[in-house]
């Protein structure tokens, strides 16, 4: 299926529950495959590729940054200012644009790369996951424990980003992609404790829709925290299994 032609989207309100709950309760381990990003290695960079939805020839282009080893790689289609009669139009994303905002950039007229350090968190370890596509949804989460003394007093933000792994070729990409289809945005805040006998850890679990147009068999998270100061504190990403 190619990722720049739309189709319907299915809308099943049980069925979002039910891959929400696989996810909270475990059961997705019965159902394989669950993908989570437990036993893969730590993301050392953030490589963030761009593309403005009016440049067609971007997608392509013989010059766009390879991911290196050890570094976890989104790529970002934003609107262009011809709407919907823009070539890329169908897997732009709004949140593109608050993404381009948090990194203090201005949206570029064709290609923008970005590339931060995972710092690392000492003691806590960063977990995302998800269950089964089900009606066009997925049940995701993410999760940080145990809370770490530096979120203490302060407000860290989260980021859940549903992409569709694109292989090398793919419209002619001349490198794989993880195309953003969905993104969640969490503020956690460290200036409250937990409360009495609940966990040690910062956690939230969505449904998240699939694009439409996008392949669910290749879907997969990829998750971030940042500091106040914008500083990429931990990362992970999914892996399916058995």
């Amino acid at each position: 299926m190619k990722p720049f032609v739309h189709r319907p989207a299915a809308l099943a309100f049980t069925s979002l529950i039910t891959a929400l709950m696989a996810v909270l309760a475990g059961q997705a381990h019965a159902q394989a495959p669950f993908c989570a990003s437990d036993g893969q290695p730590r993301p050392r960079q953030v490589l963030e590729r761009f593309i403005n939805a009016n440049c067609e020839s971007c997608w392509a282009d013989p010059a766009t940054p390879k991911a290196g080893a050890g570094q976890l790689t989104l790529d970002w289609v934003l609107p262009g200012d011809k709407g919907e009669d823009a070539p890329l139009s169908a897997v732009a994303a709004r949140e593109a644009l608050d993404r381009l905002a948090a990194l203090r950039q201005r949206p570029p007229t064709q290609t923008l790369a970005s590339t931060l350090p995972v710092r690392g968190l000492q003691g806590a370890s960063l977990r995302v996951a998800h269950g089964l596509p089900l009606s066009g949804y997925l049940g995701t989460s993410i999760e940080l424990k145990p809370i770490p003394a530096a979120a203490k007093g302060r407000q860290w933000t989260a980021w859940l980003a549903l992409v569709e792994t694109l292989p090398a070729g793919t419209e002619g990409s001349p490198v794989e992609r993880n195309l953003v289809r969905n993104v969640i945005q969490l503020t956690w805040d460290g200036r409250k404790p937990p409360a009495k006998g609940s966990p040690n850890r910062f956690f939230e679990a969505r449904s998240m829709s699939i694009a439409p147009g996008a392949n669910p068999e290749r879907m997969q998270v990829l998750g971030w925290v940042e500091d106040d100061k914008g500083r990429v504190l931990a990362a992970a990403q999914s892996r399916c299994g058995k």
